[in-house]
C-alpha cells in the first residue's frame, strides 16, 4: 500500500473518529467526557473512537478495492 494512500485513510480516521466522539460526548459517562487541562479518560476514549474509524475506513477500502463497490 502506497504512503499517500496510508496518510489519506489516516486522516480520514481521524476527523471521522473524533467527530464521532464530540457528537457522543455529551452522551457517554462522566469519566469519559474530556474536560480541559484536567486529567481523565477523555483522550483514550478518543483514541479508541478513531481506531475504530481506522477499520471501518480499512475494511471499506479493501470492499472497494475488491470490485464489490463498482457497479456490473
Amino acid at each position: 500500500m502506497s504512503i499517500k494512500r496510508n496518510l489519506v485513510q489516516t486522516l480520514i480516521a481521524v476527523l471521522a473518529g473524533n467527530a464521532a466522539y464530540f457528537l457522543l460526548m455529551p452522551y457517554l459517562p462522566p469519566a469519559a467526557q474530556h474536560r480541559v487541562f484536567h486529567k481523565d479518560w477523555g483522550p483514550a476514549v478518543a483514541f479508541l473512537f478513531c481506531l475504530v474509524a481506522l477499520g471501518v475506513v480499512k475494511m471499506a477500502t479493501n470492499w472497494w478495492d475488491r470490485g464489490w463497490g463498482r457497479k456490473p
